[in-house]
């Protein structure tokens, strides 16, 4: 493998100025954009040693055919560059978050001239305003039931309308006091419009001035004893105070502000935003990503904050995050001109990075951020338990392995110890794609050099259990059933010990492949480069859940056997060393024995006070 990729430009051809890159493949296919405040210190990471990239990152590199830079004037201009870059070219490498579902949205259209309210699942209407997303279309209905009759703002499609229009009479809603019928005249173009702004502004959480303007002409027109009138003005108050009920309080009344939360790991990433208006939850949305490239919290970050605000929602003063980017000056300006852009009477007033750091922001942030993680599980186990996915990941792994057969029974090991002592390994089954717990297996290891030794040794008990039934020819067990796939959790001497313990025991025809953590490579006993799967691919994704399960058995069963371990338990008491813990050890050898003797049987062992004794009787009676 070469040392670098032959596009590499001289470092001292690469400007030290603020810009924009672009890595593009050989047919001129953008793959990444990036944006940098020193073009020469960031491209130069990507050109080190190959073998010293991460593999995400060096399977890009390899990938492209080129690199080519833009220099701008400031860090604000590369950010505005980089996001119109994203957009206009959809780099494959880049993060791209997707909704984790199709959420429901209240939206007005404003770019037409009689604008009309609708429920919809799509956000490309033209100068639309939008509204949630709900978690359920009838909550839009009950919405609108109640507003309507505050608010009649027209629902009906293009063509009811033009129909109405046509026959200068309105549909049932008009009739009814649901709608303004604008198609029949009742009010000028100009005035429905005024309707549906008003609408459009209780919505963004403006409640408490329409309340009160109502009241007010409820308390007019019954001091002029227009008492139909005020009962309308009623209706219409209880009509809007149980809208705004609806939403939960959670800060003060002049609180607005979106408050983001992110989960991660090695593949995925989720984030959840809480809109927060006038101190009251108005909507709740999440995305989820499979991360291409190893991001960092601030690219993650900033793409994060670029899909929440490259359309229509309008950013309010202040937005909270996990961590504050490096790049939050040129953030917060982008933020800020979007925000003059599309909000009136704004100019005075800036978009703020903020992070919560105590009271009610800060818990509301943590029930955010816990919300992620919760978003991250569903979207891993979806993923997981989707049939069409696991039918292709088990197709790509008999394909990169070179398998005869798709493994639809595959067995996952791990070893854990704690530091070289209480060595157990666990074994982990998936059929199918899904975990079998039943056939799970747990294994204690008495001794072994190193975690190759190990691995060696657990193989050939589970060989010689492949050996026994074959020879009883008994009817077979789950256990006796052979897989398709032995899976360890390790690089080549993992796989390559796991291999020689099955060829010791006569067992062919079943495959060995080893899952390396670091740069999550697929090694077969005999190869000397691993195989890459994608990063993002379906069979990867299925081969980290397995190896993540084997090794959550297996850290679970050492630590319910270390709770066993007299050792253990005695290192927890105070004022016991090794030399201490060994006496006692010698004198009882169990637990078990140690809790039935008295305090004056412990105090009587070598080095043992009779005050330690007591301490070691009451640790145990715990």
């Amino acid at each position: 493998m070469a040392d670098t990729v032959p596009y590499r430009p001289k470092t001292g051809d690469i400007p030290t100025n603020p810009g924009v890159y672009r890595f593009q493949d050989s047919n001129g296919r953008v793959l990444y954009v990036g944006k940098a405040k020193n073009l020469r210190a960031r491209l130069t990471s990507y050109f080190a040693p190959l073998n010293t990239l991460h593999e995400r990152t060096r399977r890009m590199v390899t990938s492209a055919d080129k690199v080519e830079w833009t220099i701008v004037l400031t860090e604000f201009e590369a950010l505005q560059l980089e996001f119109t870059w994203i957009k206009e070219f959809d780099p494959p490498f880049n993060i791209q978050f997707k909704d984790d579902k199709s959420y429901p949205y209240l939206a007005i259209t404003l770019g037409e001239r009689i604008p009309r309210v609708m429920v919809t699942r799509t956000k490309k209407i033209p100068h639309a305003r939008y509204f949630g997303p709900y978690t359920k279309t009838w909550a839009i209905r009950e919405t609108l039931d109640l507003l309507l009759p505050v608010f009649p703002v027209r629902t009906c499609s293009e063509g009811v309308y033009k129909k109405a229009e046509r026959a200068k009479r309105p549909c049932l809603l008009g009739d009814i006091g649901r709608c303004a019928a604008p198609c029949a005249g009742r009010i000028t173009p100009e005035e429905h419009r005024s309707l549906a702004l008003d609408f459009a502004n209780f919505m963004t959480g403006k409640n408490s001035d329409y309340i009160k303007e109502l009241r007010d002409k409820m308390e007019r027109a019954s001091k002029e004893q227009d008492y139909e009138s005020a009962a309308k003005f009623r209706d219409n108050i209880v009509a809007l105070e149980t809208v705004a009920s609806k939403s939960a309080v959670v800060l003060s009344d002049e609180v607005d502000a979106d408050i983001f939360g992110i989960a991660q790991d090695e593949l995925s990433a989720a984030v959840q935003m809480f809109i927060v208006r006038e101190g009251r939850i108005r909507g709740v949305h999440s995305w989820n990503v499979d991360t291409e490239l190893d991001v960092n919290a601030d690219e993650l970050i900033d793409n994060m904050l670029r899909t929440a605000y490259e359309t229509e929602l309008v950013p309010p003063r202040s937005i909270y995050v996990p961590k504050i980017p490096e790049d939050a000056e040129a953030i917060t300006s982008w933020l800020t001109n979007i925000r003059h852009e599309r909000t009136e009477n704004s100019r005075q007033t800036s978009v703020k990075l903020k992070q919560a750091q105590r009271g009610d922001i800060a818990a509301l942030a943590s029930t955010v951020s816990f919300n992620a993680q919760q978003s991250l599980v569903l979207y891993k186990t979806k993923r997981r338990n989707d049939y069409v996915s696991r039918t292709k990941a088990l197709g790509d792994i008999q394909r990169a392995l070179g398998l005869k057969d798709s493994p639809l029974r595959i067995e996952c090991f791990d070893i854990s110890h704690l530091g070289g002592t209480k060595i157990v390994a666990s074994m982990v089954v998936f059929e199918d794609g899904l975990p079998k717990k039943s056939d799970y297996r747990k294994f204690s290891i008495a001794q072994a050099r190193d975690d190759t030794d190990a691995m060696n040794q657990v193989l050939a008990r589970r060989a010689a259990y492949l050996v026994q039934s074959k020879e009883e020819a008994t009817s077979r067990s789950s256990f006796s059933y052979p897989p398709g796939l032995f899976l360890v959790d390790g690089a080549g001497p993992q796989a390559k010990a796991a291999a020689l313990a099955l060829e010791e025991a006569g067992i062919t025809g079943i495959p060995v492949a080893g899952l390396a953590k670091r740069l999550e490579e697929l090694w077969l006993p005999d190869d000397k480069f691993p195989i890459i799967l994608p990063r993002n691919s379906e069979a990867l994704f299925l081969l980290q859940q397995l190896r993540d399960e084997a090794h959550r058995f297996a850290i679970t069963f050492q630590r319910s056997t270390r709770k066993r371990d007299i050792s253990t338990v005695l290192t927890e008491v105070p004022g016991m060393g090794p030399a201490k813990v060994k006496s006692v050890l010698k004198s009882f050898g169990s637990v078990s024995q140690l809790r039935k003797a008295t305090v004056e049987e412990i105090a009587s062992t070598p080095h043992i006070s009779l005050a330690l004794a007591q301490a070691i009787k009451d640790h145990l009676s715990k």
